[in-house]
């Protein structure tokens, strides 16, 4: 198996697959840049290809299949980004990856107690040598109603770790887990929405939840609520986002993710003029903490991504049964 990876992090995925390559025996290529029809080129003669999250429709299709790839391996959870439909039209397989929902959990209640006692906030007065009580008044998670939209691997977990500092915990999911009714009470959307003090997304985007957090949803939230995602920016409006953060409603945001990130988080852009000015405004706000996307970053969920993406390309190859392979 011939494998090329896009979206390659020297720093620490060469590692990473020269050892999943001694494990499985495959070779691979690497180019740093995001999969396109210009540079598809570089995967001639490979069976496939992987990348983290970008735009990857019809005319990237295309253009892979022209030049021989037969398999698209997601190296993300998410794969909306991907055209699956067409690249099946097109005879190409289709995969995504798993990892332990740890990593994500734990940096999502770092994100939650950082809005609970506004560390950022205070760390930037700090810097400034700052040291005053005034304006850095927190709350205690444990006095909060959560709000957890998705209650798949990760958003169970981050509901077991809340379930230790003693939250009153509300979830949403149109799927039912026994194990999470062990430590949250399940309920409506348009009633976890009135009555958290804090919403936490964990869900895959869909057609249906695109903007699930917009100026509707944020006019019945209490004010003040604080709102935390580590999922994918296309589940907040981000206008309305920063409507609601400007009039009060929202009185705390912990990002990881957002809209419109391709081409900024995973680069250096130091200097650069940045066309995004949702960003901006947002990372000039006292009460948001934006971060690039990193919730998933140790060693340990790296190797698993990695691994994943092999496995599920040999499967395909040998057309075996994986429930990592979108069908």
């Amino acid at each position: 198996m011939k494998l090329f990876v896009y979206a390659f992090r020297e720093s620490d995925e060469r590692e990473i697959f020269d050892e999943l390559a001694a494990k499985y025996g495959f070779t691979y290529g690497t180019c740093a840049a995001y999969p396109s029809v210009e540079n598809a080129h570089l995967a001639q003669g490979y069976d496939a290809i992987t990348f983290t999250p970008c735009t990857f429709a019809k005319e990237q299709i295309d253009a892979f299949h022209a030049v021989g790839v037969r398999y698209i391996a997601a190296r993300s959870i998410g794969f909306n980004h991907i055209d699956i439909p067409y690249a099946h039209a097109r005879g190409m397989g289709v995969s995504h990856v798993d990892y332990p929902p740890d990593t994500v959990a734990d940096y999502t209640v770092m994100l939650m107690l950082m809005g609970c006692r506004k560390a950022a906030y205070i760390l930037e007065r700090a810097r400034l040598q700052d040291y005053s009580l005034a304006g850095k008044l927190g709350c205690d998670i444990g006095d909060l109603t959560v709000g957890i939209i998705g209650a798949g691997k990760i958003g169970a977990t981050v509901i077991q770790r809340l379930a230790a500092f003693g939250c009153r915990i509300l979830v949403y999911d149109v799927f039912e887990n026994e194990n999470v009714k062990q430590y949250a009470s399940y309920a409506s959307l348009d009633e976890l929405i009135a009555k958290s003090d804090m919403i936490s997304l964990h869900t895959l985007v869909t057609e249906e939840n695109v903007h699930i957090l917009n100026d509707e949803a944020f006019a019945r939230m209490k004010d003040g609520v604080m709102i935390i995602n580590t999922a994918r920016g296309l589940l907040i409006d981000t206008p309305a986002l920063i409507r609601a953060l400007n009039a009060g409603k929202v009185g705390f945001a912990g990002l990881d993710v957002l809209e419109n990130e391709d081409g900024l988080y995973y680069y250096n852009r130091m200097g650069d003029c940045i066309d995004n000015p949702n960003m901006a405004i947002l990372r000039a706000m006292p009460n948001v903490v934006l971060m690039p996307h990193t919730a998933f970053y140790t060693r340990r969920v790296a190797y698993a991504m990695a691994e994943n993406v092999v496995k599920c390309v040999l499967d395909m190859q040998a057309g075996r049964e994986n429930p990592l392979i979108n069908t």
